[in-house]
């Protein structure tokens, strides 16, 4: 744990130290600023002249990012933080499109390792207007990974979580749901620098934890889930949403209502279930580069495999993003916990990702975790034992680090060949089972919409 705190200290340095003196002037990165919601307040003609195809997202203030919602349920990234968007307007309606998708050969060693080719990816049309004294947005998110993962999961050593046709996944991600949301969200503005939020969702993310891991800035780039997964924001896919929200300057208080059951193997449809669990979150963003949040939530029944345990989970995160000349430097940090209410078994998460734009095409990243594993991993994907119980056995720590590079062979569609390393720090419990060094290396091609046009 002194090792990976050292690691995480230096990673969060280094970028900024070799880019310092990099820093974007206003007005050099094609901005959210530009362009305005619905109900902005700005002219038609400043709208209508940045309603072009391909544009970056940003936010000018917080109540903007808000009501800008670019990132996953209703939480926040830093205001600075640039999103490749499709933008354009239909009579009152503004029309927007964001995609990320990657074609992975994933090859691992170790005598647990997996080699498999699959596709990660995700979709989210988004449409908004002006309706009555505040804004209507309707916003879905869309996968095709029940289809592009086969076997209901990916190789990813030393993961574990989740079920799939009755038996735990072990070393493995499943692939998300074709409706990873389907929501609208209702904004009132209450004063110059108040804003009321409505959230409802039959599938959504409530109000736990930093923005989803596929929707982060510092994770853009990054084709794997963290190992983390389940401490942090597993919850991004939830049955019946209900969340409430005020926000008032820089900060804003949440509350959520939620079914607490993960998604089990049937990842095509929709599935319902009461409200039984809750949440709530603080989130503050004290300036345009920085937002930070705390959240609680108790979640009923959430494992499959202990139908009768329920779950406790803490996070809070730390975001910083930094505009650069031709570029952008994205990180985040999380702690995430969560406590069976049953046996009170803890088991926390670490992690630090940053990722580095440069000259327009270039990124680099690094995620780097630490994570409490249980003594189901070592079970495998075999049935459960009589009686068993989940106990913590030790922390793995994974060290993450990748390039890829845009190409624009086709408008409006940037194309990047990368690879991404991974090696592994291994408890003593876990080594006769997966050997003392293991590695991981995957080559992908990803695909995105509009990145590169700015």
């Amino acid at each position: 744990m002194k090792t990976f705190g050292q690691i995480v200290l230096i990673a969060m340095g280094i970028p900024g130290l070799a880019w310092a003196q990099q820093v974007a002037q206003p007005g050099e990165l094609c901005c959210m600023s530009a362009l305005q919601m619905p109900g902005s307040g700005k002219s038609p003609q400043t709208a209508q002249t940045a309603m072009e195809p391909g544009m970056m997202m940003q936010a000018g203030s917080f109540l903007e990012a808000i009501t800008d919602h670019a990132s996953s349920g209703t939480s926040s990234e830093p205001n600075s933080t640039p999103m490749p968007m499709f933008m354009t307007s239909v009579g009152r309606w503004m029309l927007m499109f964001h995609a990320n998708a990657f074609v992975v050969d994933e090859q691992e060693s170790s005598p647990r390792g997996h080699d498999k080719l699959f596709s990660t990816n995700w979709f989210m049309p988004m449409a908004q207007r002006k309706l009555g004294p505040g804004t209507f947005t309707f916003r879905t998110m869309l996968s095709l990974e029940p289809a592009t993962i086969t076997g209901r999961q990916y190789p990813l050593l030393f993961q574990q979580g989740e079920t799939a046709f009755g038996l735990p996944i072990a070393d493995g991600q499943h692939p998300h749901n074709f409706f990873m949301e389907v929501a609208a969200l209702y904004d009132v503005k209450l004063g110059a620098n108040t804003l009321l939020s409505f959230y409802a969702a039959p599938v959504g993310d409530p109000a736990i934890g930093p923005t989803a891991f596929p929707h982060r800035a510092s994770a853009l780039e990054d084709p794997l889930a963290p190992l983390g997964h389940h401490q942090e924001d597993s919850t991004h896919i939830s049955d019946d949403v209900v969340t409430l929200g005020l926000t008032y300057r820089i900060a804003r208080i949440e509350a959520s209502g939620f079914h607490g059951r993960e998604p089990d193997e049937h990842r095509w449809g929709i599935h319902q279930g009461r409200i039984d669990s809750w949440s709530t979150r603080f989130t503050l963003q004290p300036g345009q580069n920085w937002s930070g949040q705390y959240s609680y939530a108790q979640i009923t029944s959430p494992e499959a495999l202990f139908p009768n345990e329920n779950q406790e989970r803490m996070t809070a995160s730390l975001m910083y993003n930094r505009p650069i000349r031709a570029g952008n430097w994205a990180s985040t940090l999380v702690w995430g916990r969560t406590r069976s209410l049953t046996d009170h078994a803890i088991f926390n998460s670490y992690l630090l990702e940053s990722r580095l734009d440069f000259r327009a095409r270039n990124h680099v990243w690094t995620r780097m975790e630490n994570a409490e594993r249980s003594n189901e991993l070592i079970l495998g994907e075999n049935p459960l034992p009589p009686n068993f119980q989940e106990t913590p056995i030790g922390d793995v720590q994974a060290y993450s680090f990748g390039y890829d590079r845009d190409f624009h062979f086709i408008p409006d569609l940037a194309i990047a060949p990368g690879v991404q390393f991974t090696v592994y720090g291994v408890p003593d419990i876990l080594k006769p089972i997966y050997g003392s060094h293991p590695l991981g290396v995957a080559m992908f091609l990803r695909l995105r919409p509009f990145a590169g046009r700015h």
